[in-house]
């Protein structure tokens, strides 16, 4: 494991930041370290793990975070094992053992709350609470998600946020070459990964009653990707889950809503602890 650190201080404390990478089953990832506290595990959707930014510094202040950049995304090593989301979920599970993380608080956005579900279903005892925030793997019966791979690229931008100036923002900005080619490496595995049946396990949705440890769904109102009704799904399926739905966002709760975001998570693991 190697890697470079900085320092904030916390009530004369030395809080960890540091970038690092660390080699799993044969992979090398890239891993954000930050904050200190009880330990809590952050799991990136299809954008990698830099638009975490705001949420991880947030969430830093209460905890110990682990943000990784998933196999096949940003700087981590696309390994020849990766065919889909059960890969990965297999792979976390074996990065906690490695980690020697124990009650540990697992939050996932978007494709990476698909993945925080297989790791729960599968093995919780690692395991202190569960928090999926507008999360990939199941469906509403009569119920259309967004395609992404079908939207154009303004369209990708656009839907995915209910406020249109950061959209706008965003379609303004000029992209480095090297965040273009990031972007492109992002968009291919998630397309492996989600591709067929798209967004959706069929095998997650008949087990999610295993999940006993307490479980936080949370929802933009306006997501048109995955819409609002899979929320309320998640929460007939896993038993003993709370929803809190957030007005006025859409997808990337994490980008449009961080402080909002950041106070449920805070006030859900308080609950829970």
């Amino acid at each position: 494991m190697a890697g470079s650190a900085g320092g904030k201080t916390i009530e004369g404390q030395a809080m960890i930041d540091q970038h690092e990478f660390l080699t799993v089953h044969g992979c090398r990832i890239a891993i954000r370290r930050q904050g200190l506290g009880p330990s809590l595990l952050a799991l990136h959707g299809m954008d990698g793990a830099s638009g975490f930014g705001p949420l991880t510094e947030r969430l830093g202040a209460r905890f110990s975070v682990v943000v990784p950049s998933h196999p096949g995304y940003d700087a981590s090593d696309t390994p020849e094992w990766l065919d889909g989301i059960s890969d990965l979920a297999n792979f976390y599970l074996e990065m906690i053992d490695r980690l020697e993380l124990r009650n540990l608080h697992l939050v996932g956005t978007s494709v990476g709350g698909w993945i925080a579900a297989e790791i729960a279903v599968r093995n919780s005892t690692r395991l202190a609470s569960l928090t999926l925030v507008a999360a990939a793997g199941v469906r509403a019966s009569g119920v259309t998600m967004g395609d992404p791979f079908l939207w154009s690229p303004e369209a990708q931008i656009r839907n995915l946020v209910y406020d249109q100036a950061i959209a706008s923002a965003q379609l303004q900005s000029l992209v480095p070459e090297d965040e273009l080619d990031r972007r492109l490496k992002n968009r291919f595995t998630s397309a492996k990964l989600v591709w067929n049946p798209r967004f959706y396990s069929p095998e997650l949705q008949k087990w999610l009653s295993r999940v006993r440890i307490p479980t936080a769904i949370i929802w933009g109102a306006n997501d048109k990707l995955f819409p609002v009704e899979q929320a309320h799904e998640f929460k007939r399926l896993i038993p003993h889950s709370t929803l809190s739905i957030v007005p006025q966002c859409g997808h990337l709760v994490h980008v449009e809503k961080p402080e909002e975001l950041s106070a449920l998570i805070f006030n859900f693991i308080r609950q829970v602890a």
